[in-house]
């Protein structure tokens, strides 16, 4: 059976050992509700924190296929811990930070972790030195691991719908622990609580603006690449899903005595049918992340049919590695239906994938406007 590809890196062992680290310790992210601020430090070590930081700061600024395939084979072990590494993203919203501030950012080092609770914004007050900070955001996935924190203030854009964030130390943010959900239950999404921060102007930057770094990695559409680096949990995820029915198909019989699974024509159909669905899924997604970097890296800026493409097929894999999940859950039967079954939590970490914000059904809609000449909707290109 061929395997999802390994990431191309220097640290292939430190890699594999870090996946291995990763699978001993899923149990406890869940029981936690985070991932602890040690398995950030071992995300650190193999290049995830560094992956879209500047090189001219020291970082690797990867290709976006490269980072991709890292946070797949990250999450094929475990979700919540993909979904958290997939914040090594970061790096490209903190490149629109003046240059000055970044390389403060960046000063002890390129493996900065970085969470953000940005919604909903929330009013500040222009003061002596900067904005006056106040409010309460949600969904600040690692906020418990970062070295830095984003919250959404109201003085973005407000035409082009891109909100601004204002970048605190973790002593200026109060974590409120209530993240209380079924799937994805390790990431720590915690809501972060602010008290009249004072935060300079030069420490905040609007989310999906111009980059200021003239770098490859920074021509690529931004808000896009956001939405891929969550939409390819799915396909890390549907992968372990259906390597668990092939596995199982293959090599025992029912309970009741029947013969094995791979010996009925419904379950290799199905199994063949998932197969196919996800290695489509997945080709689209990284043909289309290849064709717009190869674009970006040759001077070409991306245009509006590059930049849904993405975007499409970042919605895709999410809803595609989903529904590969489900039909690997019902090919096994009554065993799936038991709280330690691993089909349980591939199940219920992939439900969360296609439900957010940026990976919703409604992105197919503006992908069809852009396809046939129509305005999409407000942000979405």
């Amino acid at each position: 059976m061929t395997r999802t590809p390994e990431p191309s890196a220097d640290t292939e062992g430190s890699f594999e050992d870090v996946l291995a680290n990763v699978a001993r310790r899923r149990a406890e992210f869940t029981a936690k509700r985070h991932v602890p601020r040690d398995m950030i430090d071992e995300f650190r070590q193999i290049g995830v924190y560094r992956a879209t930081t500047p090189k001219r700061f020291g970082g690797d600024a990867l290709p976006p296929g490269a980072f991709l395939r890292m946070i797949e084979r990250i999450s094929e072990v475990d979700g919540s811990a993909g979904w958290v590494a997939s914040f090594g993203f970061s790096g490209i919203y903190l490149s629109a930070l003046p240059l000055d501030t970044q390389k403060k950012l960046y000063a002890d080092g390129p493996d900065v972790v970085f969470a953000g609770g940005l919604f909903p914004l929330q009013p500040a007050e222009r003061v002596d030195g900067g904005f006056k900070v106040t409010g309460h955001w949600k969904f600040s996935s690692g906020c418990k691991g970062a070295d830095v924190l984003g919250v959404g203030i109201g003085l973005g854009d407000a035409s082009s719908g891109k909100p601004r964030t204002a970048v605190l130390r973790p002593d200026q943010v109060e974590i409120v622990e209530n993240w209380d959900v079924v799937g994805m239950q390790g990431t720590g999404s915690h809501d972060l609580k602010v008290d009249g921060a004072v935060v300079p102007e030069e420490w905040t930057f609007v989310r999906g603006g111009a980059p200021l770094v003239d770098e490859p990695l920074y021509r690529y559409p931004g808000i896009a690449y956001a939405a891929q680096v969550l939409a390819v949990v799915n396909l890390g995820i549907a992968r372990a899903a259906l390597e668990h029915v092939i596995g199982v198909g293959s090599g025992r019989a029912g309970i009741t005595g029947a013969p094995k699974l791979a010996d009925r024509a419904y379950y290799r159909i199905a199994v063949a049918k998932a197969e196919a669905e996800l290695r489509s899924a997945r080709a689209f997604f990284y043909e289309a992340t290849d064709e717009v970097y190869e674009a970006v890296s040759g001077g070409e800026p991306a245009t509006a049919e590059q930049t849904s493409l993405l975007r499409l097929a970042a919605t895709h894999v999410a809803k595609v590695g989903f529904e590969v999940v489900r039909t690997a859950y019902n090919l096994s039967g009554t065993a799936a239906i038991h709280t330690d079954h691993p089909l349980q939590r591939y199940l219920r970490d992939a439900s969360v994938v296609p439900q957010h914000a940026f990976l919703t059904e409604g992105m197919y809609d503006g992908a069809g406007s852009v396809l046939m000449g129509v305005k999409p909707f407000p942000g979405y290109v």
